[in-house]
């Protein structure tokens, strides 16, 4: 039975990279990111910027998904969220 708190499971640890929104993407994307690391580590790191820079990044998760800061917000409020508490 599925947790309707929880509907999608998340791979917090899943390889993601932080690239500014404008920078294009593209081939050479890897070249361009700012700060890799785990999904939640880098969901942890945009939250806790002020609000008027958070919509710069964008997160590259492993297999081509890119998150704005619509959905980086919705990943921090989850309840299994591993940054919920620091």
């Amino acid at each position: 039975m599925s947790n309707p708190a929880n509907p999608v499971h998340v791979e917090w640890n899943d390889f993601s990279e932080l690239h500014e929104k404008s920078d294009g993407g593209g081939l050479f994307s890897g070249l361009k990111a700012i700060r890799q690391g785990t999904l939640a580590d880098l969901v942890h790191f945009v939250v806790s910027l002020p609000e008027d820079e958070q919509a710069q990044y964008v997160i590259e998760k492993l297999g081509d998904h890119r998150l704005e800061i619509g959905e980086i917000l919705n990943l921090a409020r989850r309840p299994d969220y591993p940054h919920l508490h620091s």
